[in-house]
């Protein structure tokens, strides 16, 4: 009986989640656009055999080796041109984010996305644009590297850091554009716990 192809065994859902974590790093260290890691992630989810699985990670060099380093790389890039971009839940961050907008609007959910940094460096390229960037509570915040001409930068984080919550560094230029930065506020009301920006859930103890 002849051997089956290894390209042609069926794979589980585990290994699927494998490539999935693999592709994360591949954004970290710049390797992959969000856009392609969302591409990516799809066709890996949607594989049925190991062929089609390693496909997604082909042309990706070093992902269980530190051959490169992630400083060296371009960073990740989200462009808005006359459009909107949102990022929420549990989206992979890299270390370095660089965001262009023009005339668009950018709005980036930190508060469960996956950051495997101690700090994540967002350049800001806005013209006539505005960005929203919800950080995570106790996040430190560096906006010195910020020049903005007939734009603005309004900062309503709480300024409260905690140890292990990643430290978010800006720099760049907005141009007749805004960026907002905020932490989440918690409110108790009875058994519910209510999240600003909205969000309720319930205490369940």
């Amino acid at each position: 009986m002849n051997e089956p192809d290894p390209r042609e065994l069926r794979v589980s859902d585990a290994e699927r989640q494998h490539v999935a974590g693999l592709l994360e790093k591949a954004v970290g260290r710049g390797l992959l656009t969000l856009d392609e890691f969302g591409e990516r992630s799809e066709t890996a989810f949607a594989a049925r055999n190991r062929g089609e699985l390693n496909a997604v990670l082909a042309d990706l060099p070093g992902l269980t080796h530190e051959e490169h380093s992630p400083a060296s790389a371009a960073p990740a890039e989200i462009r808005a041109t006359m459009s909107t971009v949102t990022r929420t839940g549990r989206w992979p961050v890299p270390e370095e984010l660089r965001l262009r907008n023009r005339a668009g609007t950018i709005s980036l959910d930190f508060t469960e996305a996956r950051v495997e940094h101690a700090e994540v460096r967002i350049e800001l390229d806005v013209v006539m644009g505005s960005i929203e960037l919800l950080l995570p509570a106790g996040a430190e915040l560096s906006t010195t590297g910020v020049a903005c001409e007939a734009g603005s930068l309004e900062d309503k984080t709480s300024g409260q850091t905690r140890p292990g919550v990643p430290r978010f560094v800006l720099r760049g230029t907005v141009r007749a554009g805004s960026v907002g930065l905020r932490t989440p506020k918690y409110y108790q009301v009875g058994r519910l716990q209510v999240r600003l920006p909205w969000r309720v859930t319930l205490d369940r103890d």
